[in-house]
């Protein structure tokens, strides 16, 4: 199952690293940017998510669009489309890794 809708209604999302290229390391170790299947740039950020009167969590989401200039830490943002998708692969020690990544279209600043 993959690109399983979210509803993050309920959650203050607030900017802990501005949005940035996203990298990942090549066979010879170069850093490269990260595309989708069309070429477009995937980006980046982390965000604080939060339910009021319950501890926090934060969460890196790959956005599949440029979210723009002017987003800093601090900023409260809401996820447009935002989705996970459940991941599972062998390291190179033999060790299963599993979890979640989310994904979103975009991101919106919003008014404090």
């Amino acid at each position: 199952m993959r690109n399983i809708p979210v509803n993050l209604a309920g959650y203050r999302l607030r900017v802990v690293e501005p949005p940035t290229m996203k990298m990942r390391k090549d066979d010879a170790g170069r850093e490269v940017v990260v595309t989708d299947r069309e070429g477009a740039t995937k980006f980046v950020v982390s965000l604080f998510a939060k339910v009021k009167g319950e501890k926090g969590e934060e969460i890196r989401v790959t956005l599949d669009t440029d979210p723009g200039e002017g987003l800093e830490e601090g900023d409260l943002v809401e996820l447009v489309d935002a989705r996970v998708n459940p991941y599972s692969f062998k390291n190179d020690r033999g060790e299963t890794v599993s979890g979640i990544a989310f994904s979103a279209a975009g991101l919106k600043p919003l008014d404090g």
